[in-house]
């Protein structure tokens, strides 16, 4: 699904589609923000998004088959909360 078919989704329970695009776009720019201070946000039953620290490893240059160094950095992460799991499972 689409971040507009998500939208579409949903837009019954607002006023207008744009009502409910622009609550999405709220939501999804809180979570990036707060995810690029380095903070980390739960919603009890849904899962909490984090963020990870990677570190270098090892990869090939696929046309050189030349071994580089990829380096390390922070990336975004979510762990499914049980409410979510139990949902999905059926």
């Amino acid at each position: 699904m689409t971040k507009a078919e998500f939208v579409d989704t949903i837009a019954g329970s607002f006023e207008s589609k744009k009502a409910a695009s622009d609550a999405v776009e709220t939501v999804l720019n809180g979570i990036t923000d707060e995810l690029a201070g380095g903070g980390d946000i739960s919603f009890t039953g849904f899962g909490k998004f984090s963020v990870s620290e990677r570190g270098p490893r090892q990869g090939v240059n696929p046309r050189t088959r030349e071994r580089i160094t990829i380096p390390g950095g922070r990336v975004p992460k979510f762990t499914a909360g049980a409410g979510l799991k139990q949902r999905v499972k059926g």
